[in-house]
Parts: C-alpha cells; sequence; structure tokens
C-alpha cells in the first residue's frame, strides 16, 4: 500500500510531469516536482499554448475576410468601410504571455492544493534513487523511490543559423517582438513552420516559407497538405518547395537566408522550425546506464519504464509522439504502474493529432500511406464544400476522410481538414479507440446542418453489403 514516505521525484514540469505528480499525490505518496521554467513547462509558456493563442488571433483576422464574402462589413465613425483590420503585435503577446502565466498559475496552485512539493531550479540523477535539485538558494540531496524524467525538448538551431532573439529567432522567441515582421522567412515546413508561417501570414505579414520537401507538412495526408499549401498560395505566402537553407545571416535591415543551390532570400526576420532535439543531456542518464536511442530520446516501454529500474520517463524527451496529450498519458501511467496502482498499457491507436493552420488538420488511427499498403482497407473522401453547414459559413477548402476494414466496416481511422478539425475529430477517434464499424457510426443522428454531418455521410457511403 501506498503511503506519505513513498517517496516520487519528478523532473520537469510539463504536461508530463504535471499530469503525474497529480495522480502520485493522488495515490498517496510524497511528491516533489523541480522545474526551471514554471509549472507547465514549454508546453505552456513558451510552446504549445502560446503558438495556439497566436494563431487563435491570426483566426480572428481571416474571419473578417471570410465575414466580408457573406455580406458583413466594418465601418468606421464616419460610416465608411474598413477594409483592413490590423494586429498590434505588442498587444497580442502581451496577451498571450499573461494567459500562459495564468495557465501555469493554475496548474501550480492545483498541484499544491493536492500536497504536491514544487521546486523552481534544474535537477540531475545523481543515483537511481537520489536527485540533486539546484536552485537560485543552494542545492538539496532527494531521495527517491520513484524518478520521473519528464524533460521535454528544445527547438533545434543550424550551426550556420544562431538565434539571437532579434531578427533570428526560434518559436520561442517569437512573443517577445514588439512589431509585426514585416517579411518573415519561416525555414521548415513541418507542423511548427507551417502552423506559424500561417499565422503570421493571417496577421499581416509577408512570409516566404522554405521547405526541403517537394510539399509542406511532409509527414502529414498528402491530400491534407496539399490543400494546406494551395490555401497558403492562394493567401499569398511565397512556398519555396525542394529549397533547403543553408544558414542566416544578419543585415542592417534584416536577415538573408542562404540556399544550399545557392539562392538567396531576403527577410526582416529569420524564424527556426527544424525540429526539436530531447533535453536528455547533462540530467546523469548516461552515468545510470538508462538507455537512449541514437537521437537522445529515452528509450521507454508502454508503461513508461527506462531500461534502470524505479526511473520512468514521459513526454518528448522519450519522443515517442511529441504530443502534450500523449506526454501526459505517459506520465499518469508511469505513476499508475510505480506506484501499484491498475494500469493499461499506452495505446496510441485512438491518439488524435491536430495541426493548426487554417483550416486545421486532425488525424486518427491509420493515414493514407498505411491504407496504401494493406489490400482490405477502403476509404471514402467528401468534400466539405458540398456540406450545407460549410455552404453557409463560408468554407470552401477541407473534406472529411474514412478508412474502415473491407468487410466488417471497423474504422481504422480518419482525416479532417476543416476549421475547426480539432473538434470535429473526437467522434472518429471515439470509433477508432472503441472498434465501431461504419455502420454504427452512420446510424448516430447528426444535427442537420453541421459539419460533422459530412463524418457520418462518410461513413453511410463505407457501408458494407452483407
Amino acid at each position: 500500500m501506498i503511503t506519505r514516505e513513498t517517496t516520487v521525484v519528478i523532473i520537469g514540469g510539463g504536461p508530463g510531469g504535471y499530469e503525474a505528480a497529480l495522480v502520485g499525490a493522488q495515490l498517496g505518496a510524497n511528491v516533489t516536482i523541480i522545474e526551471r521554467l514554471g509549472v507547465g513547462g514549454a508546453a505552456v509558456l513558451t510552446d504549445c499554448v502560446p503558438s495556439k493563442a497566436l494563431i487563435a488571433t491570426a483566426d480572428y483576422m481571416s474571419d473578417f475576410e471570410v465575414a466580408g464574402g457573406l455580406g458583413v462589413r466594418l465601418t468606421d465613425d464616419e460610416g465608411d468601410v474598413v477594409d483592413d483590420v490590423v494586429a498590434q503585435p505588442q498587444t497580442v503577446n502581451e496577451r498571450i504571455l499573461a494567459l500562459a502565466a495564468a495557465q501555469s498559475a493554475d496548474i501550480h496552485d492545483g498541484l499544491e492544493r493536492a500536497g504536491v512539493r514544487i521546486i523552481s531550479g534544474t535537477a540531475r540523477l545523481a543515483a537511481r534513487d537520489r536527485v540533486f535539485a539546484e536552485t537560485d538558494s543552494g542545492s538539496e540531496e532527494i531521495a527517491a523511490d520513484v524518478v520521473l524524467v519528464a524533460t521535454g525538448a528544445t527547438p533545434r538551431v543550424l550551426p550556420t543559423a544562431v538565434p539571437d532573439g532579434e531578427r533570428i529567432l526560434t518559436w520561442q522567441q517569437i512573443y517577445s517582438l514588439t512589431e509585426l515582421p514585416e517579411r518573415i522567412v519561416v525555414i521548415g515546413s513541418g507542423v511548427t513552420g507551417a502552423e506559424l508561417a500561417q499565422a503570421f501570414l493571417g496577421l499581416g505579414s509577408e512570409v516566404v516559407l522554405v521547405s526541403s520537401r517537394d510539399r509542406v507538412l511532409p509527414g502529414e495526408d498528402a491530400d491534407a497538405a496539399t490543400v494546406i499549401e494551395e490555401v497558403f498560395r492562394k493567401r499569398g505566402m511565397e512556398v519555396l518547395s525542394r529549397s533547403r537553407a543553408a544558414g542566416v545571416e544578419r543585415t542592417p535591415s534584416g536577415v538573408v537566408v542562404r540556399l544550399e543551390d545557392g539562392r538567396t532570400v531576403e527577410g526582416s526576420h529569420a524564424l527556426l522550425a527544424v525540429g526539436s532535439i530531447p533535453a536528455t543531456g547533462g540530467i546523469g542518464l548516461e552515468e545510470l546506464g538508462v538507455g537512449l536511442s541514437e537521437s537522445g530520446h529515452v528509450q521507454v516501454d508502454r508503461v513508461s519504464r527506462t531500461s534502470v529500474p524505479g526511473i520512468y520517463a514521459a513526454g518528448d524527451c522519450t519522443g515517442v509522439l511529441p504530443l502534450a496529450s500523449v506526454a501526459a498519458m505517459q506520465g499518469r501511467i508511469a505513476m499508475w504502474h510505480a506506484l501499484g496502482a491498475a494500469v493499461a498499457p499506452l495505446n496510441v491507436r485512438g491518439v488524435a493529432a491536430t495541426i493548426f493552420t487554417e483550416p486545421e488538420i486532425a488525424t486518427v488511427g491509420i493515414g493514407q500511406v498505411a491504407a496504401d499498403e494493406t489490400p482490405d482497407v477502403q476509404s471514402v473522401t467528401l468534400p466539405l464544400s458540398r456540406n450545407p453547414r460549410a455552404k453557409m459559413q463560408g468554407i470552401t477548402d477541407g473534406f472529411v476522410k474514412l478508412f474502415c476494414r473491407t468487410g466488417y466496416g471497423t474504422v481504422l481511422g480518419g482525416v479532417v481538414v476543416a476549421p475547426k478539425a480539432s473538434e470535429l475529430i473526437h467522434p472518429v477517434a471515439l470509433a477508432v479507440q472503441n472498434r465501431l464499424n461504419v455502420d454504427q457510426v452512420a446510424s448516430t443522428i447528426t444535427v442537420y446542418p453541421s459539419l460533422s454531418g459530412s463524418i457520418a455521410e462518410a461513413a453511410r457511403q463505407l457501408h458494407q453489403p452483407e
């Protein structure tokens, strides 16, 4: 039975860390969490929460453009039509940082109410059962029956493009800007690059997106990525495909991005979005024999155990799936397992993921590549432009795609490209997680008119005759 004498030390206060701390406290352990940035970690303070808040602001800007097509116009005090809506970057960023700080404070309060001890500082594993904490006021060695490493990841930078926080930026540094970049060159067209390129475009910047691959979002559903790239270009973004950045240099008025083929791209700012690296160095993992991959990620099993008994890991430092939701579940599972509670191993089959472009891309389960490689999988794609609610809202881009098992009709996966696709994917995730078949999805009555009606319609088209 767990008692307050059972000690848990968690290194890192992001979603994997703080959710684990709450479970540990709930199960009666003595829990200490060590975090240098602030509770919530990078996910809340510099990454996920701020970036999605910035994107939400840009979305509001684009709503005004859509409103014009619906017959709605803004007018000034004299009754003249206002053509341009202008963002105030300093006000926007101040709001975003205040929002992130408030979210961190809420999490901090929740942990304290649960009885979790919070140390502001850095940590290093001194032994399998001891953690060394370093704070501004001194150092402390803490005994630990269980250790959870949840240190996350940091932005990857190029040796030829060193961020200066002014003109050459990582995604964690953009919230210090007081003026909107006149022309920002975004290097990297993965999830972070695509999201932030969309955000700055929506806020009013000229945007050049440098993509080393044939298309943006190379790791995503090809049909969805094609829609997003077409939207980018249609809205005025310059997309440079098959263009790899070789370096970035400051100029008196901005930056010059050098491409490997010899071309150069000028801009007022450059944003590096070339991936992340796990924050696993220098904290004692290698010295204790904790298994790391070649990329530096902590190797874990499906209950978050590392190769060393008593040491667990969760979140982006493990490289399982770089999602806050997965990090949180890994952290919970680690505590349930370590403290002897009933636990099911991590199941990523029903994990939904969203790319917060406009429109959003939400996915769950298998994708098109896996479907094409599997002979007994069927799919259907319905354009949103045919949906009556989409017509009412002026939505012209996007689709719903479902995959099912031939003969059985079991829903295996889905893709939704739409405004607020992150909300629409949930019924598909429920179907995948619970192995529902397309007839069960189709027979559930949807609201008319609604975008979710297209999910039910796609399921009806995949009906498996007996």
